[in-house]
């Protein structure tokens, strides 16, 4: 039996999967922690004492963490000359045309970083460190009482002597405070990327230890001995790694639902895919070609840089819990703030006053107060019209009229999302299938694929707690890198099998017996960005999967130019058991189309649903709009289409 347990803004959500199939509960969040009834809740769904296999957790405190700037004080250690590095950034402007806008500031203050006077260049050692300065520097750090440590030297990457030198020291004098090597981190080159993410992961390291220290302890007292944390890449580690690898959490929580609809496209043989997870805080956009997640090798969260690989989401304010208001110009806007978990929208009747789009849901009939939501939670329609009441006379609309816009405004910006990782990225969303879930997604499955021109959508069998699924079945992966710049005609097989030896030695000690990826990151000479792309073979097999991507992913390729191989990277990979969908009756299915309102479980395998229709379900509605029809698969899927 595997657990996933997926704590977000709004709502947590816990699965249990094993050979006897798939249970769910769902439970309202609580701010800065999980609920104190997560443990009787697993309870309840078989977690009792040596029963688990494992323990999944996604946990968004990394997140919430640099969103909200609650770290703790970081002083950086970088070579002298180069302290105004994190202010300088990339010389980029933070809006192009508002020339008074800025970039959010580091998280680490100006006084607390300390230039050491030491320096390595491209070819080796140009000043040594001397032994005297170690001892400067570990004084000055020691004088400004840290919560940890960050140390990014120049040209570290390929020599990282210093840092050792520097890090030791620092350990030794301030032993409880954790220290952050660029190293050890991020060894790459882009000496501004790798400084803010090794500030990142020293501001991270003191509350995401603290808090899966914790949720460790608590696991392990009740049973779950095998307690993994996801990363931002898809895939799980152990507590241990996870501490160590803070910055790598950023996206815990968003990348189990990714897996999670890659699950259900291969239940149903669709390996392309939108995916949309809806949830009551926000929304997540993502995108898988060929069955696997599209990944990134960096992004920022909260205006921070993170060079990390990830998963591909965008995230917008759009959410069960989005509050609906009016601007200045009188214009309805929907989020990105939202009502959350306390005291949640109006319908629920904890306190919240202000309308939000599950409160316009209800009052215009998607969602039945016959259904309570997690923790029985009971909806009440007459105080979700009492709150869009106050936004509609102010806007000059009717009730009803109010709800059907903030609807299509929460619809337009989660498509403008999935434009982003589809259309922006030279995706084309129309030979896709989009799959929408989370506890709101379902609701606009069909609109959103209308406005991208898909003619195709899937609805899970678990919509509402899809991301705590992909948890429960997520493969255990690391993944690691190192700098190479070198052209792929230098490279023969045997070369290749050198820069990865050390990568793979590390690979099979930290994950015994998984299987072992290759990759490289490439790109054409004077380019400022690279490509990853699998590095089988030799250099001229890079070389040629290089061109093909870059021709896919552009639409031009230049198979007469040299090609650079940056970086390599291995990706160590152990798969989950396979999970089994299968939830659907296998009774008859009915000989005519069901019609207005159907349980969204349960139903037998080849049950034909005509739009509109609402299917209610424990963690989730979906609405069948006009114009679609629904087919529900053997494993609980309803597959719908455009009639």
């Amino acid at each position: 039996m595997r657990f996933g347990v997926d704590v977000g803004g709004t709502f947590t959500d816990v699965v249990a999967v094993s050979t006897d199939g798939i249970s769910v509960s769902k439970l309202r969040s609580v701010p800065g922690g999980v609920p104190p009834t997560l443990w009787k809740s697993l309870g309840q769904l078989g977690g009792t004492e040596g029963a688990a296999d494992a323990l999944i957790h996604g946990t968004t405190v990394a997140t919430n963490v640099l969103l909200e700037r609650t770290g703790g004080r970081v002083v950086l250690v970088t070579t002298a000359g180069f302290e105004d590095l994190l202010w300088l950034r990339r010389q980029d402007r933070a809006a192009l045309y508002e020339l008074s806008r800025d970039h959010p500031p580091p998280v680490v203050d100006h006084g607390d970083v300390i230039g050491a006077r030491e320096r390595v260049g491209v070819e080796g050692v140009i000043d040594p460190l001397a032994g005297e300065e170690i001892v400067r520097v570990v004084q000055e750090v020691a004088r400004r009482s840290p919560d940890a440590i960050a140390i990014c030297l120049l040209f570290a990457f390929r020599d990282p002597t210093h840092e050792r030198g520097l890090a030791e020291a620092l350990r030794s004098k301030l032993s409880t405070v954790p220290v952050a090597c660029s190293h050890e981190v991020l060894p790459v080159f882009r000496e501004y990327e790798r400084a803010s993410t090794t500030v990142a992961e020293a501001y991270l390291r003191p509350a995401v230890g603290a808090y899966l220290s914790l949720m460790g302890r608590e696991a392990g007292v009740r049973g779950f001995d095998r307690f993994r944390i996801m990363a931002s890449n898809g895939g799980t580690m152990r507590v241990e790694q996870a501490c160590a690898r803070a910055a790598s959490l950023a996206l815990s929580g968003p990348a189990g639902g990714v897996e999670g609809a890659r699950l259900v496209g291969a239940a149903v043989g669709d390996a392309n895919l939108l995916t949309l997870d809806m949830g009551g805080t926000s929304a997540d956009a993502s995108v898988i070609l060929d069955g696997s997640p599209l990944t990134e090798p960096g992004g920022a969260i909260g205006g921070i840089p993170l060079a990390l690989p990830h998963i591909l989401i965008e995230t917008v304010g759009a959410g069960g819990g989005s509050v609906g208001w009016l601007d200045r110009g009188g214009a309805l806007r929907v989020g990105p703030r939202s009502a959350g978990a306390v005291p949640g929208p109006a319908c629920y009747s904890q306190g919240g006053e202000e309308p939000t789009v599950t409160d316009a849901a209800l009052v215009l009939g998607w969602l039945d107060v016959e259904h309570p939501l997690a923790d029985d939670l009971p909806l009440h329609r007459g105080l979700a019209e009492r709150a869009l009441a106050a936004v509609a006379r102010a806007a000059g609309l009717s009730v009803e009229r109010c709800a059907e816009g903030m609807i299509d405004i929460a619809n337009a910006a989660m498509v403008r999302a999935l434009r982003r990782v589809s259309v922006e990225r030279g995706i084309d969303p129309r030979n896709m299938t989009l799959v929408a879930f989370g506890g709101a997604g379902p609701l606009f499955a069909c609109r959103m694929a209308e406005s991208l021109g898909m003619h195709r959508a899937l609805i899970p069998p678990h919509p509402g707690v899809l991301s705590a699924l992909g948890l429960a079945s997520a493969p255990e992966k690391l993944e690691f890198v190192d700098s190479l710049h070198r052209s792929a005609t230098e490279l023969d097989a045997r070369s290749v099998d050198s820069a990865f030896a050390d990568l793979e030695a590390n690979a099979r000690r930290d994950l015994p017996g998984a299987e072992l990826v290759r990759l490289a990151d490439c790109r054409y000479p004077g380019q400022g960005y690279e490509l990853t792309v699998p590095a089988s073979g030799g250099g001229e097999q890079i070389a040629v999967a290089f061109h093909a991507l870059h021709g896919e992913r552009y639409g031009h390729a230049d198979r007469d130019r040299p090609v650079d191989v940056v970086n390599v990277r291995l990706v160590a990979q152990r798969a989950a058991d396979a999970v089994r969908l299968a939830t659907s009756s296998l009774s008859e299915a009915p000989s005519e189309p069901i019609a207005h309102r159907a349980p969204l479980r349960g139903l037998p395998t080849g049950t034909q649903l005509r739009g509109p229709i609402m299917l209610d379900g424990v963690d989730a509605t979906a609405r069948i709009e006009p114009g679609w029809n629904g087919t529900v698969h053997e494993s609980g899927t309803v597959i719908l289409e455009r009639a």
